[in-house]
């Protein structure tokens, strides 16, 4: 699979599932789940589900285990962070990639301790920027900051030449032009980050959520990051994804204002939130932060995403225990991040929140 075009693949009608990366895992060779002469000890199939915005990664870690392990086949759905932890809660995964942090608003955790038969092991994957895109003629810089965010995509600014975008870009020749924001029409943990963003530092209005507010009506969904983009090719549109996304499709992104200074969506500003943030943990097996949404550090991106990785710490079949904590193993590894920032543009775990989560995916059993 050439994992560098797969998002461009991605054209309407077609869903997600549809396109799920059932990968027989095949590329750079590793140590991890291999014996001393390099042969596989890893095999059979593992399915997991998600996050879309983790679908390029999941792409670049299946590629990354196989030479060691050719007898092992993973199959990983990009289907939305909700869609995926449903998934895994139900006995439909054997793991699963969320966005957002599992908790027990909707009985998420419950349901989850009660499959796993114990807490479920919540660890992050890499943490990667949200970019704002946007498509105005004539405009190729654009800077923003959360109060003005938070006023479009509710629906109170609704022209490009707005005072509120005017005053933030005294330089840009903004149009007397509607906005038309796009938001997410599943259940996306990057909208849920999103909209957090604005709560915390835009007096957003509604509850941080993965489902967009049926109370705003403006502007129009998308389903997946795949539709989002696609959108975003309408003249006057404005909408958030994965860096990634918006990079790989040539999409323009907008700088934010943090502090007094403006950051763009890079993978090294979006690195350092970490060390701004709180542990938010629900158990010794989670390893949850609490974004650090308002900080005024100089240089630090905070509209992001911390992308987690749900597995059990015990599974009823051997094989299945050996084959998810192998793969999570090498995810979390030097290798498996480093290829996960050059093929997603995520920004790698420091070592040692990645040795911490290491330990929790290596007592898998």
């Amino acid at each position: 699979m050439n994992t560098t075009s797969l998002r461009r693949a991605l054209v309407p009608g077609i869903t997600a599932a549809a396109l799920a990366l059932a990968i027989s895992a095949c590329g750079a060779a590793n140590e991890q789940g291999s014996d001393s002469d390099g042969e596989g000890t890893l095999s059979g199939t593992i399915k997991g589900g998600g996050a879309s915005s983790q679908e390029k990664g999941q792409a670049a870690w299946v590629a990354g285990i196989q030479d060691a392990n050719p007898d092992l086949s993973v199959v990983y759905e990009p289907v939305g962070s909700g869609s995926g932890r449903e998934g895994f809660i139900s006995g439909g995964y054997l793991f699963a990639g969320t966005d957002s942090a599992l908790n027990d608003d909707e009985g998420e955790l419950s349901g989850a301790k009660k499959k796993c038969g114990g807490d479920p092991i919540q660890v992050p994957a890499y943490v990667s920027p949200i970019a704002v895109a946007f498509n105005v003629e004539g405009v190729d810089e654009l800077k923003l900051d959360a109060a003005t965010l938070s006023g479009i995509f509710s629906g109170k600014i609704t022209k490009w030449n707005d005072s509120a975008i005017t005053a933030l870009n005294p330089d840009a020749k903004l149009p007397d032009t509607a906005i038309t924001p796009v938001h997410r029409s599943d259940d996306s943990g990057t909208q849920e980050n999103f909209t957090d963003y604005l709560s915390k530092a835009g007096g957003w209005a509604e509850e941080p959520d993965g489902e967009w507010p049926a109370s705003i009506k403006v502007g129009e969904g998308a389903d997946g990051t795949s539709g989002v983009v696609t959108a975003m090719q309408g003249a006057g549109y404005i909408g958030f994804m994965d860096e990634s996304a918006a990079r790989e499709n040539d999409l323009t992104v907008a700088s934010i204002k943090v502090g007094e200074d403006y950051v763009e969506p890079t993978a090294e500003a979006a690195a350092k939130i970490l060390a701004a943030s709180k542990p938010a943990g629900l158990s010794d097996n989670d390893m949850a932060v609490e974004v650090a949404r308002t900080t005024t550090e100089a240089g630090v991106y905070p509209v992001v995403l911390v992308s987690y990785l749900l597995a059990c710490p015990t599974y009823e079949n051997a094989e299945d225990a050996a084959n998810v904590k192998g793969y999570l193993e090498y995810i979390l590894s030097e290798d498996g991040q480093k290829v996960s920032a050059e093929e997603a543009g995520s920004a790698p775990l420091d070592r040692e929140t990645a040795d911490k989560a290491l330990d929790l995916v290596g007592a898998i059993k």
